[in-house]
């Protein structure tokens, strides 16, 4: 059902304008929707074999360690669920992780996964976490990302 001028049976620019910018909105959102989950459709490593020396086989960050006997028993539940593959407690777990602070080594978007360790306690996700990357090297933060300590695995 067009608008149509009586008199000079021309179409009124309405007809026209208004379904182009409907177009062009949902291609602009369909465009930034894909560019902003570009990241996330990256392949997830799915068979990251950990063996009780492998932490001596992960690259070396230059950052503080911590043994994995010295983790929280949460921590070392999470590393477990990791090293199997899930199921993970929390949706966001398995997720590209940043490293917008640039605390870990630099490396490709993509290459840092996040996994949630639960707090008891917290009413939500909590702070601590687990930062997998794709080589293997594992990192343990207690205090939502402001610093880090790289796991040295089987220890």
């Amino acid at each position: 059902m067009a608008c149509v001028n009586a008199r000079t049976g021309q179409r009124s620019a309405w007809t026209v304008w208004v379904p182009l910018l409907v177009v062009a909105a949902l291609v602009v959102g369909l465009w930034w929707w894909t560019g902003h989950r570009s990241t996330e459709s990256l392949p997830r490593p799915t068979s990251i074999v950990a063996t009780p020396d492998s932490g001596a086989a992960t690259p070396d960050s230059g950052l503080a360690t911590i043994e994995e006997s010295r983790l929280p028993s949460q921590a070392k539940d999470t590393l477990a669920l990791i090293r199997a593959g899930g199921p993970y407690p929390y949706r966001q777990d398995d997720g590209v992780f940043g490293n917008r602070e640039g605390l870990l080594p630099r490396q490709p978007s993509g290459y840092y996964r996040e996994y949630t360790v639960v707090t008891p306690g917290s009413d939500d996700r909590g702070p601590r976490r687990i930062i997998s990357g794709a080589d293997g090297d594992r990192y343990w933060t207690a205090d939502h990302y402001a610093s880090f300590r790289q796991i040295k695995e089987g220890r």
